[in-house]
This record gives structure tokens, C-alpha cells and sequence, in this order.
């Protein structure tokens, strides 16, 4: 095994651990061994009886473990044991990018959903993607949820499709500084610059993230100014105004002013309909305009929140065997985010962390230390994922910042947890009663409870 290899392949072992049960990583992805790194692809073996299996079960799972080391750009590919020569090939100064370079190929212009909240915006990153350099850097801030990414990723579409021949990659800043640490240790440090400094647009999502990490900070400096040196397109989000990121050296503070800066606020009623009608159109259930109405009047903040309240008005819909009127949707809302008019998810009263971690530990009888532990024991796998979920839902915590709350835990992990919980609530009565009793408690506890003879 190359030194490379040598170094990366046990921390991508460490986040697969942490992404599946222990069971499940002992009989399917233990098994796997390293075999080369070809450009930004990490090949893995498999025994060939269980490489089919496992490529297409553990696919995605292992891309975002490996991302989460290597990288937003980072793909895997699973052959079976001895059909690769155990040798890393000679990466040329020029090799090709890979195909999407962590782009996102769903979130596209034709799929945001335009209003007069992010109207500007949109337009800003429209014509950068059309004209990059027009405005550089491209700074978009606005509170979580509500579409910032999809922009980034829409603009990164538009180029790949486009721009005759421009490179063009997303990274956030969590990645971009694991990368950076994992050269540093690796001692690769001029393959990582080329990697971030030889593209013509860079895509760069969370830089509030920054803050504190004053090694990660000076690169990204230099990485900064090296392509504003050769005229390529920065497009920047955060969470707050440039000038607002007090943890960051002035310079860089300027520097993220000296293009155009634009916010997005959160939807209006009108969007937020749009947006509930798209996703009821593609996740196939038939929702009528009353109940979307119903839905779209509670839940005014984020885009994601709004999309998680569809979600669960039509699993519970489809659980139950219930005509689902806004009668109905009322009460489903009522016991997830509190009854019509109190505080929404992620407001100055919502629950805090520690206050969710808590009501987890008592339902399910674990303690606190056990919830943070490193365990996979399958006694909290399940209570662990569904705190990260109720922290995701109810707080306006991004998945680093639930990550570090929970023990340190990456953010793919968090990511990882949210979308199982997410899943389950969809098939699970019993995981939908135990979702929705929890944020009871949470958030509105004298409540009536919905009927649950059914």
C-alpha cells in the first residue's frame, strides 16, 4: 500500500464506522481493501461474491465517506479482489477533473423556485454562470434553508452544460479544510493547491466556517487571490453579511465585499406553495391544494423545514389510512412543530441540543455519555440518529455544527442520520408516534395527542 493509501484509508474506515450499524460494517464493508488512487477515484476491492452487493447497496455511502476525507470530488469505484494492479498510476499535471467535481446534477435554474425573496439572487447567479467574471466574487448570505446551495450548484450545472470547456467545482468549507489537513499530514500540499487553484469557477458553500481555523483561513487566502490573479469566478455563501464574520482577518473580509453581495430572506406565502407543489409533484403524492395551502401558511422559514412538513403530512397520511384534510395536516403539524401561532422550528424559543439530546435519552433510557459515545451498539444507533434528526428539524444548526454537538461526529455522519430517520418515518408507525411524542415534549407538551387507535 502507497503511502497515500496508507494514510487515508483508515480514516475513511473510521467514517464508515460511524455511518453504519457495526454489524453491517463487520459483514459487508470490512471486507474491502484499498487497492490505488487513479486521479481523484479511490479504487477498493471487494471479494467478487459480495462486490456486486455491496456496490450497489453501500454506493453512496461510501462516495460521501470518502468525499468527507478526500473531498466534495473525491468518487469510489468497487472492483472485485485482484482485477487492479495494487499501485497508484502517475497522476499527469493536466489529468481531467472528475465528471461532476461534487456538483449536485438535481439542483439546477429550471428546478429553484423563483419569488420575490430571492429574486436578486437568482439573477446574480444567473448571470455569472452565463457571464463568469461579471461579478467576482459572487457573495450570497441568507439564513439556513433557504436556497443558497441550490444556487451554487445551479450555477455549477449551467457551466458544465454551457461554458465550452470551463472547469468548473463545489467544495464547502468543512471539505476544503479536512482536504487541506489531510495534504498537510500527507505532505501533498502542491497537489491540494492544484486541485482548488486550477479551475476556472470555484464554488465555496459555508465560508462562515472559517471562523477559528487560522492555518485553513491563510490557504484559503491564497487560494483567494491566486484566482482573482487569473480571472477566475468565485462564488461564495454564508450564513451572514462579510462584515459580519468577526472571526475572519479584514483582509479576507474585504476581499469577500469587493465583488457583488446579495441576500436571500426566507420564501413568501407564494413560493412557499410553488415549492410544496414541486415536491408533492416529485415524490408522486397526490396532495390537494387546501392542505398544501395548510402546510404552507404554518411553515415560513425554510425551505427545507417546509419540504420535511410534506413529508410528514403524507407518511402519516398513507400510515394511518386517513383522508388527509388541513384539518388533519393541522394536527400532524401540531406534533412536530407546535400548535398554529407559537415559536417556529429553529426560532429564539426553540429547543436547545442539550435539551433534545436529554429528551432522547429519557425515551429511550440511555444516558447522555452513551448518546455521544463512539458506540455502534444497536441500542443507541437508533436514538443517535433520531437526536441528529430533531436537532436538524428544530434548530437552525447546519449538519458541522449538530456534528461537533454530538460528540465531534462529521457532518456526512449527521447527513447520513437525518436522511435513515427521515426514511423510516415514512414506513415506522411506531418511529413516526416516537418522533412526533418527542418534539411533544420539545416544544408543546400540553397538547392533545392525535389519535392513535388506528
Amino acid at each position: 500500500m502507497n503511502q497515500d493509501l496508507a494514510h487515508i484509508w483508515p480514516s475513511i474506515q473510521g467514517e464508515l464506522r460511524r455511518a453504519v450499524p457495526e454489524h453491517t460494517y463487520d459483514l459487508w464493508l470490512a471486507a474491502l481493501e484499498p487497492a490505488a488512487i487513479d486521479g481523484d477515484t479511490l479504487v477498493l476491492e471487494a471479494p467478487a461474491k459480495l462486490r456486486p452487493r455491496i456496490a450497489d447497496r453501500f454506493g453512496r455511502v461510501l462516495q460521501s465517506c470518502a468525499a468527507a476525507v478526500l473531498g466534495p470530488g473525491a468518487l469510489v469505484d468497487v472492483v472485485a479482489t485482484g482485477d487492479v494492479p495494487r499501485e497508484t498510476p502517475a497522476r499527469s499535471e493536466h489529468a481531467a477533473e472528475p465528471e461532476r467535481d461534487g456538483i449536485n446534477p438535481r439542483l439546477t435554474f429550471d428546478s429553484f423556485v423563483i419569488g420575490d425573496a430571492n429574486r436578486f439572487a437568482h439573477a446574480a447567479a444567473l448571470e455569472v454562470a452565463e457571464s463568469p467574471g461579471t461579478y467576482n466574487p459572487l457573495f450570497i448570505y441568507g439564513p439556513p434553508g433557504v436556497g443558497k446551495t441550490h444556487l451554487l450548484h445551479a450555477v455549477g450545472n449551467y457551466i458544465r452544460r454551457y461554458g465550452g470547456g470551463l472547469t468548473v467545482r463545489y467544495t464547502t468549507i468543512e471539505a476544503f479544510t479536512n482536504a487541506f489537513v489531510w495534504a498537510l499530514h500527507g505532505g501533498d500540499i502542491e497537489r491540494f493547491k492544484a486541485r482548488f487553484r486550477r479551475t476556472d469557477v470555484l464554488l465555496i458553500d459555508d465560508v462562515q466556517f472559517l471562523e477559528s481555523k487560522a492555518r485553513t483561513e491563510e490557504e484559503f487566502f491564497h487560494t483567494f487571490n491566486a484566482l482573482r490573479d487569473v480571472e477566475s469566478q468565485l462564488v461564495l455563501t454564508s450564513d451572514r453579511l462579510p462584515r459580519n464574520l468577526d472571526g475572519l482577518h479584514d483582509r479576507l473580509r474585504d476581499r469577500f465585499e469587493s465583488g457583488l453581495v446579495t441576500d436571500i430572506q426566507p420564501p413568501d406565502l407564494a413560493t412557499r406553495m410553488t415549492v410544496l407543489r414541486k415536491r408533492a409533484q416529485q415524490d408522486d403524492a397526490t396532495v390537494s391544494e387546501p392542505v398544501l395551502a395548510a402546510i404552507g401558511r404554518r411553515i415560513d422559514g425554510n425551505i427545507r423545514v417546509l419540504e420535511g412538513a410534506l413529508i410528514r403530512v403524507v407518511a402519516y397520511g398513507s400510515l394511518s389510512g386517513k383522508t388527509m384534510t388541513p384539518e388533519l395536516a393541522d394536527a400532524v403539524l401540531d406534533g412536530f412543530y407546535g400548535r398554529a401561532g407559537t415559536t417556529k422550528p429553529g426560532g429564539p424559543a426553540g429547543p436547545s441540543v442539550e435539551a433534545i439530546q436529554a429528551a432522547v435519552c429519557d425515551a429511550f433510557s440511555i444516558t447522555v455519555t452513551e448518546l455521544l459515545s463512539t458506540s455502534r451498539s444497536a441500542r443507541l444507533v437508533w436514538p443517535r440518529q433520531v437526536a441528529m434528526y430533531l436537532a436538524r428539524e428544530n434548530t437552525n444548526l447546519t449538519f458541522p455544527d449538530i456534528g461537533r454537538r454530538f460528540g465531534g461526529r462529521n457532518h456526512t455522519t449527521v447527513m447520513h442520520a437525518v436522511k435513515r430517520t427521515a426514511d423510516r418515518l415514512t414506513t415506522d408507525r411506531e418511529a413516526f408516534d416516537t418522533v412526533r411524542e418527542l418534539t411533544e415534549r420539545l416544544g408543546s407538551p400540553a397538547q392533545p395527542e392525535l389519535d392513535r387507535r388506528d
